[in-house]
């Protein structure tokens, strides 16, 4: 194999090489955890409040989203949980309704840590129940509560590790899902989300690249948010979740659509214009050739080929 040139004194790989070391390279960074991200059903993180209560919303689990973070997970029902309530403002409420819930599923080892600051994201004690867990689930609220908490601690740290290195299920709904990514959008309104300078993004806690994540999203009207991320970065992809709807995400790039709702995925690969870095702050953005998709329970996109298959059901006959 020559990789030197004496003349230029340049190195350079045959296209055979370079094409496995490039293969190899790829394999060792495929995670062995699993992502789930949830669109979320209300501001508080939980699923059941007074006008969302939990047998009115059995869609939760009629659907199958945390049966089926039980079942990917590696012990089943005999999993331990851990559920992260930073996010929500109603943290102990939140927590009892997850315990409940998960106990309807014959899940009984579930802790819940509301950790408020740094200095409990970097406690030895926290860091040991985290280091444990075959599940991890982040509830809802305030995305840059997580991302302002976590970001940088030893928590964060055991987090990706188990995620690249580990069988663990790490989930997030509302909050949890849109602080899941490299990339996170943290604030700016449906309604001017087209205006130059109303969307705000920061770093999220980045279990997954290339992608920036939207919750609530047919229910609140966010496409506006995820076309002004795509067009101010087209190279990621936008995901909207609308409320109990959520992706499964197996091997870093594998996101197959579950739940009862729609997935919107943005596209700007191949956006073809846009005058963003001509107008001014506060003005409207106009955006050329932006590819839209809508994924329901079943379908499957692959984050490395950018393909899309939709599920087909089988149709039975009346009669």
């Amino acid at each position: 194999m020559n990789i030197i040139d004496k003349k230029s004194r340049v190195f350079y790989l045959k296209p055979i090489y370079l094409g496995f070391l490039i293969q190899l390279y790829t394999q060792r960074m495929v995670p062995k955890g699993k992502l789930i991200i949830i669109g979320g059903a209300i501001n508080t993180g939980s699923f059941a409040e007074t006008q969302f209560g939990l047998p009115e919303n059995m869609n939760f689990f009629e659907r199958g989203i945390l049966k089926r973070i039980t079942t990917e997970s590696i012990k089943d029902t005999q999993s331990r949980f851990e559920i992260i309530t930073t996010a929500s403002l109603m943290p102990e409420k939140v927590g009892e309704e997850y315990i409940k819930a998960y106990a309807q599923l014959d899940v009984h080892n579930v802790g819940v840590l509301n950790i408020t600051n740094r200095e409990e994201a970097n406690s030895d004690e926290n860091y040991e129940r985290i280091k444990a867990a075959e599940v991890i689930i982040f509830t809802g609220g305030d995305q840059l509560r997580l991302s302002s908490i976590f970001g940088g601690t030893k928590i964060h740290q055991i987090l990706l590790e188990k995620y690249r290195n580990e069988p663990v299920v790490i989930a997030g709904t509302s909050a949890g899902a849109a602080a899941s990514s490299k990339n996170m959008i943290y604030q700016g309104s449906s309604k001017d989300a087209l205006l130059k300078g109303e969307v705000k993004i920061t770093g999220g806690l980045g279990f997954i690249d290339d992608v920036i994540v939207d919750t609530h999203f047919v229910q609140r009207g966010r496409i506006g948010r995820l076309l002004y991320a795509a067009a101010s970065n087209p190279g990621i992809l936008g995901i909207g979740l609308g409320e109990d709807t959520g992706l499964f995400i197996s091997d870093g790039h594998t996101m197959e659509a579950i739940g009862s709702g729609m997935v919107i995925l943005v596209d700007g690969r191949n956006m073809a214009d846009t005058n963003l870095t001509d107008v001014e702050m506060g003005q409207p953005v106009s955006i050329k050739n932006m590819v839209v998709h809508v994924m329901c329970d079943g379908d499957v996109y692959d984050l490395n080929d950018h393909s899309l298959v939709i599920h087909h059901p089988k149709v039975i006959p009346i009669g």
